[in-house]
């Protein structure tokens, strides 16, 4: 049986995500900032409503925020990820068949026998309003991307919508896609943009009504599946399983510029921790380790200097002692004294399941041992919160630490920063 295709997309995630736990900021302009409160990531309706756009120094829009009494939040990621893991698994009331896009959409799919799909995307935004206080938008369509273009005009005429638009074999499906811009459709980049409009195709429904093969020939293969795609023809797959890792990164930009290797090696240990955790939690092991480190592109002192180097092993591991090792090893060799460094990342690459791990032929007792110990940690911690059990090397602030000067508290991830009733 053919099925419909649904887009939810939350509303402003992380500006939503701010607004759950603070009552005080509901009616009043939000904005996001990124790493070291550099730049405006997200805003709220009435944030772009004031003229905030999309990567705002804040410097230059700080008065305006001030003047209009704006809530101005540090970016807070392990909030926004705890929240998008609860709007995704509250998905699965809904269907089974979910594809997690990315952190605030998901593709669903529908079966259009069975109820209303009107009323059934009313449903879907309501109760995870709901359960979770973040708006979402939902488009549904017979493709992926039909159902973003009805994502898109629902998010956009909110009220007449109700958030929800249902262009399923819908009538309002042709002047919905002489009314969108080719530029608008998902899928056209910057430059096939271009390439349309010199042919005089300026909407999705010329788009739509392309000869396939000029398509092809213009756009190659992916640009004639997007025209197909609107005409109502699935080509993108339903990805139900999320595609393996290849590899892990956390890499961050530091407060200030850091030249001491104990600084240094205090940053790389930590974000090597945060990687570890999420390489085990999707059951993987590393085989190797590879250390990045970079200067102030803008003002680099005493050059510009960013280098890079792996450490490899025949042996994969998930064990935090045996990575610090490896990484420290190729930390030592990249460092240069006298330079004031801006930046460093740890990858873990060469990623295998554990459950393909096998015996190693010298010191497996150790290796086994610290592989008990890692699942006792996570465990621990996934309970009681980020840190509450760490290895003695590993430090949570310093010199390197992002500015965070307005960030929320961890509501939902955090035992110490639980809201309290009084």
């Amino acid at each position: 049986m053919d099925t419909a295709i649904a887009l939810l997309d939350c509303n402003n995630f992380y500006a939503s995500c701010e607004r759950v736990f603070d009552a005080s900021v509901k009616r009043r302009p939000v904005v996001v900032l990124s790493n070291n409160d550099g730049c405006v990531i997200a805003r709220s309706d009435e944030a772009k409503e004031l003229g905030v756009t999309m990567g705002s120094p804040l410097f230059k829009v700080d008065a305006l925020l001030e003047e209009a009494d704006a809530a101005v939040f540090s970016s807070n990621y392990a909030l926004y990820g705890d929240m998008s893991g609860r709007v995704m698994n509250l998905l699965h009331n809904f269907t089974p068949e979910i594809e997690v896009y990315s952190i605030d959409e998901a593709f669903l799919s529908l079966e259009p026998r069975r109820r209303s799909l009107d009323n059934l995307g009313r449903s879907i935004r309501e109760k995870i309003y709901k359960w979770t206080g973040i708006p979402v938008s939902v488009g549904i369509a017979e493709t992926k991307v039909l159902a973003k273009i009805a994502n898109r005009r629902a998010k956009k005429a909110e009220l007449q919508a109700q958030g929800v638009l249902n262009l399923y074999r819908s009538p309002r499906t042709e002047p919905v896609l002489k009314e969108t811009p080719v530029a608008d459709v998902w899928g056209i980049g910057y430059r096939s943009a271009l390439k349309l409009k010199a042919q005089n195709i300026l909407t999705a429904w010329d788009l739509r009504e392309m000869d396939n093969r000029f398509a092809r020939r213009l756009l190659t293969v992916a640009g004639a599946r997007i025209a197909l795609e609107l005409r109502g023809v699935k080509c993108l797959p339903f990805e139900f399983v999320q595609t393996k890792k290849h590899n892990i990164t956390c890499s961050r930009s530091f407060g200030q510029t850091v030249s001491a290797y104990d600084d240094l090696k205090q940053a790389v240990l930590y974000f090597l921790t945060r990687a570890g955790e999420k390489m085990r939690k999707h059951g993987l092991a590393a085989s190797a380790v590879t250390v990045l480190l970079a200067t102030d592109r803008f003002r680099p002192v005493p050059a510009d200097y960013a280098p890079s180097a792996t450490y490899s092993s025949v042996y994969p591991t998930d064990g935090n002692q045996e990575l610090q090792t490896w990484a420290l090893k190729t930390l030592e060799k990249i460092y240069r004294p006298h330079y004031e460094y801006r930046r460093a990342g740890v990858i873990l690459s060469g990623l295998v399941g554990t459950e393909k791990l096998t015996k190693r032929l010298f010191d497996d007792e150790n290796f086994q041992k610290q592989h008990k110990l890692m699942k006792a940690i996570d465990e621990i911690n996934r309970k009681f919160g980020k840190d509450t059990v760490r290895f003695a090397s590993v430090r949570t602030a310093g010199n390197w630490k992002m500015k965070q000067a307005r960030k929320s508290p961890g509501y939902t991830t955090n035992w110490n920063e639980l809201m309290e009733v009084k």
